[in-house]
């Protein structure tokens, strides 16, 4: 009687092979996969259990999930539950490794589809008849868009800022902003990625660093906290991140948090909430170099902050920072912030699109100056967005029309 009473749940499982083969196995919920593996297999292929290859060979799948269950688990903990149907699947055999022969055929294929070089190029043109373009003139002439991108961004938001700053409703909408943003952090952490490494035993903050560094990717962190794990500096704060980043802006959220009943006393304590607002949302778009770049430019010999002026400069691209530090550093980070010239051509016509001048009354349209100016990699995000993609793609348009005359 105590042994019925006590006992686990008994669950029925519809079983089904790819022969075809298909019965209903009860089994007590706290069974482990591998035991029910063996059930399963004892009654299919009698006598396969004389090679201990068999089990490991074989995997059960959960029909409905299309998850493949996991050995040591039990039938509670991989969540089976009673009348679920289960697929018992022979695994494929590794491919065999190519032969040396295949290897070097292979090898010789790549290089006869390889793209011809400057010599056999200027060799196969010679007789063309030549143009009268003077192709460096003109490739000089030819703007860079996100340099100039960064000017037309820099001179808007100050636009921007004074038309949002007419509307009575301008604090308001800007806190709402501001609070958005609150919502979608850039350091925020895969929970899920880092429930996974602290499970196998790592530390949270270790972790967390582990997964910065490599994009979230679980494998990835894991194989570098291995390789690290006696590295004395492995819980050093990641290059351009510092702690005191982070308390010197809760201390400024507390600080304008504790400012915000006075705006409600007049127009001008309004405007100076404002104020503190677009400095606010500013300071959070602050730019975020990457880790692994800074590491390897620190490495080569730089200095860290000589290396994350590089990386603003160059939007985080490591190669173009690297050229960028060898050379003579032009633009200088400082250059980042000029506008450009308020009666240029370009600039007038930015401001004579209605497109863009009903954009510049809506406060996510300065977030997304904002966030490209200091993040350029999100343009494509903002890009796609149904409220800022029109303004930006205006703004896209009129650079290329007039780049073309």
């Amino acid at each position: 009687q105590e042994e019925k009473i006590f006992a686990g749940k008994v669950l029925r499982l519809h079983v089904c092979t790819m022969e075809g083969a298909e019965w209903l196995e009860e089994v007590p919920e706290d069974t482990t996969v591998e035991k029910l593996k063996e059930r399963c297999l004892k009654h299919c292929v009698p006598g396969s259990l004389e090679d201990p290859k068999t089990v490991t060979h074989h995997k059960l799948i959960h029909a409905t999930s299309e998850k493949v269950l996991t050995d040591t688990k039990t039938v509670l903990e991989e969540n089976i539950q009673d009348r679920d149907v289960l697929l018992l699947i022979k695994k494929r055999a590794p491919p065999p490794l190519p032969k040396m022969a295949d290897v070097s055929a292979e090898e010789k294929r790549k290089q006869e589809q390889k793209a011809p070089d400057k010599d056999a190029i200027l060799k196969a043109t010679a007789n063309l008849p030549s143009r009268s373009v003077d192709r460096t003139v003109a490739h000089h002439n030819m703007r860079d868009f996100q340099t100039e991108l960064r000017k037309i961004l820099l001179s808007l938001i100050e636009v921007a800022q004074k038309l949002l700053a007419l509307n009575p409703e301008a604090v308001e909408l800007f806190k709402r902003a501001n609070a958005m943003l609150d919502e979608d952090e850039e350091d925020r952490v895969d929970e899920i990625a880092l429930r996974q490494l602290t499970e196998m035993g790592f530390p949270e903050s270790r972790a967390v660093k582990a997964l910065r560094l490599n994009h979230m990717s679980v494998t990835q962190a894991m194989e570098w906290l291995i390789e690290h794990a006696d590295d004395p500096a492995v819980d050093a704060p990641l290059p351009g991140q510092t702690p005191s980043e982070a308390t010197d802006e809760a201390g400024a959220s507390s600080a304008e948090a504790t400012a915000g009943p006075s705006a409600e006393a007049g127009g001008e304590e309004a405007k100076d909430e404002l104020t503190e607002l677009f400095k606010k949302i500013r300071r959070k778009r602050k730019f975020h170099p990457d880790p692994r770049a800074v590491i390897a430019l620190m490495e080569m010999g730089f200095d860290e902050k000589e290396v994350v002026d590089a990386l603003k400069v160059n939007n985080n691209h490591q190669n173009a920072a690297c050229e960028w530090l060898l050379g003579d550093r032009k633009p200088s980070p400082e250059d980042l912030y000029k506008g450009i010239d308020t009666n240029s051509p370009l600039f007038q016509a930015i401001l004579e699109n209605p497109v863009v001048q009903l954009g510049l009354t809506n406060p996510k349209t300065l977030l997304a100056f904002e966030d490209m100016l200091e993040n350029p990699m999100n343009s494509t995000q903002w890009m796609n967005d149904p409220e800022t993609g029109p303004v930006m793609l205006q703004i896209s348009r009129i650079f290329q029309t007039l780049n073309r005359t």
